[in-house]
């Protein structure tokens, strides 16, 4: 059974930074693309960053360019998304996704809140 867990959110201020995490089990990281996505109260849930199998493309939202890098570690079957002068309207539940071909797993989520 493939297992995601996020973990890592929390309350910032604005223009603070928080480095999310999300461990995979059950499954050979390495096959998975993975992304992170969040969802804000009332919105629906958007993309936020892909990586490859191997690390060496990553994708970004417009609204996070330049603020957020996505990263892997294949040895220790985690992807992590370092958010860099965190916005209000960052403010949002974030879910890890892995996705290989037509399959698909989703974290639990972890909330990050940007207020002063």
């Amino acid at each position: 059974q493939v297992q995601l867990v996020e973990s890592g959110g929390g309350l910032v201020q604005p223009g603070g930074s928080l480095r999310l995490s999300c461990a995979v089990s059950g499954s050979i990281f390495s096959i998975y693309t993975m992304a992170w996505y969040r969802q804000a109260p009332g919105n629906q849930r958007e993309l936020v960053a892909t990586i490859t199998r191997s690390g060496d493309t990553t994708n970004y939202s417009d609204a996070v360019k330049g603020r957020f890098t996505i990263s892997r570690d294949n040895a220790k079957n985690t992807v992590y998304l370092q958010m860099n002068s965190l916005k209000p309207e960052d403010t949002a539940v974030y879910y890890c996704n892995a996705a290989h071909y037509a399959i698909s797993y989703w974290g639990q989520g972890t909330q990050v809140t940007v207020s002063s």
